[in-house]
């Protein structure tokens, strides 16, 4: 008996021992699920990256993700504008199944009715019902009333802002050069004038919309005073969740406003690109330099925790770019934010990870931001959660070549008048109430030039269909812009 009981204490003993060594070499994670890390660029035009074509402006932390994963060359999103798209990546569904149809801008983001629809399960709330530590940091942009606070949406952590938008540094704007849409200019007139680092310029035709009216940066739910350029902030807000999170399974978004405007370029950034002589794309250059750098610091703090291997990293915009707003390019494709050409929803959208995708892949069928949903669940061995119909379709099988054929049978939109539909390589685009279909071929003609809809009027009529047909599930807006 006495040396049963010996060699139990010895066990007992060794296992103390290795759980002491384990602590002080690096806490162990205490699960096998998957952490998932959702970078989301705001209003960045499909053709502004170097692994999207653009050797304007270097990104070499965002192509990385793409060299170390796939890139999506025909990844979508839902709505062509900030909320609505979010509202689907968050949700796994048309934001149109639900209401959510209309991008709320300014004060109308303090209605007590105007958010992600509470009756709404989101991805991160099945997440955290899962087992995971969730967190965003940035743009929430679904309800900045108290019932839509991210919190009650399945967040542990908040930090970040609930409007549309948010300067990057607070007044007098220290630290940066800046640019302000103004009619008329300061003293009077039209055009372009400059005082000190700020430019003021009335081509868009309004003023710059008031993005910090009661929009605090906020720490849960409390204001803090941040001064550091806000894509800074939001990068070490970040790095500190991951260092704290480690052990765990986590969900991580990190919804940063750059490159929306207002156009606010840090010091050390636009002298990076004094050599672009466009005062307006010098900004956006500075800008997007900036996210950058910042998309590379997270990516090395997820290496340093030895975590790169155990994270499903994304990286996405939530919108084509504006470009005569922000010189951002949608290249090759037609238009952008606010329409439903390629520009204004096919958007730059890859992923890493690391022994589970192909390593320098690209995958040219449609798939969508709801697919995050289904594909997440699917990458931690749990079943999706059950409620209503999603629009979520698992890619694992289809980046690895397992599965053959679409993701998707079709890809449905609808913003008012606004309307289209991609079926195949075939795509149709209602362009405004006034205006008639227009059908295009994708595989030959990507900025969508010819318009087939009088030669191909069998395609059409079966495209227009089908998109009826999809248009008659959904339901009318809960509120409108």
């Amino acid at each position: 008996m006495t040396c049963f009981v010996m060699k139990m204490d010895c066990r007992v003993f060794g296992t103390v021992l290795l759980t002491g060594l384990a602590t002080l070499a690096g806490a162990e994670r205490v699960s096998t699920m998957p952490n998932v890390v959702i970078l989301l660029a705001d209003d960045l035009g499909y053709g502004e990256l170097g692994c999207q074509g653009n050797a304007e402006i270097p990104t070499p932390h965002i192509d990385a993700i793409s060299e170390n994963g796939v890139r999506f060359t025909s990844g979508y999103v839902t709505a062509p504008n900030c909320s609505p798209s979010r509202a689907g990546l968050l949700t796994g569904r048309y934001g149109t199944r639900f209401g959510h149809e209309f991008n709320p801008i300014g004060a109308r983001n303090e209605d007590p009715g105007t958010g992600l629809p509470l009756r709404q399960r989101t991805m991160v709330q099945a997440l955290q019902k899962a087992g995971y530590v969730t967190g965003l940091v940035g743009k929430w942009h679904l309800g900045g009333a108290a019932d839509y606070h991210p919190y009650r949406r399945g967040f542990d952590e908040f930090f970040g802002f609930t409007h549309e938008g948010h300067y990057f540094v607070p007044e007098p704007w220290d630290g940066v050069t800046t640019w302000l849409r103004r009619v008329p200019l300061p003293g009077g007139g039209e055009g372009r004038r400059t005082f000190g680092k700020v430019t003021y310029s009335s081509h868009m035709g309004h003023d710059e919309p008031d993005y910090d009216a009661n929009n605090p940066i906020v720490r849960g739910s409390q204001p803090v005073d941040e001064e550091l350029y806000l894509t800074d902030a939001l990068t070490r807000e970040s790095v500190s969740f991951i260092e704290r999170h480690g052990e765990k399974p986590f969900c991580l978004l990190v919804a940063y406003n750059a490159v929306h405007s207002p156009l606010q370029g840090a010091d050390a950034y636009m002298k990076k690109f004094a050599h672009i002589e466009d005062l307006q794309r010098r900004i956006f250059a500075a800008m997007l330099a900036n996210l950058d750098d910042s998309v590379g610091e997270i990516s090395k703090k997820l290496r340093e925790e030895g975590l790169e291997k155990d994270t499903m990293l994304y990286f996405i915009s939530d919108n084509g770019g504006p470009t005569k707003e922000l010189t951002s390019s949608n290249l090759p494709l037609r238009g952008g934010k606010g329409n439903m050409y390629e520009g204004g929803v096919r958007v730059p959208f890859m992923m890493q990870w690391p022994g589970m995708v192909p390593k320098g892949t690209t995958y040219d069928r449609p798939v969508i931001t709801t697919d995050l949903f289904a594909t997440t669940f699917a990458a931690a061995g749990k079943e999706m959660p059950k409620g209503p119909k999603r629009d979520s379709v698992n890619l694992l099988p289809f980046i690895k070549g397992e599965t053959q054929g679409d993701p998707h049978e079709r890809i449905y939109w609808r913003q008012a008048a606004r309307q289209g539909l991609r079926q195949g390589d075939w795509k149709i685009v209602k362009a405004s109430a006034k205006a008639k279909w227009e059908l295009f071929d994708l595989s030959g003609d990507l900025s969508e030039k010819v318009n087939l809809a009088v030669a191909k009027q069998e395609v059409l009529k079966e495209l227009v269909g089908e998109w009826e047909k999809l248009d008659g599930e959904m339901v009318e807006a809960e509120f409108r812009q």
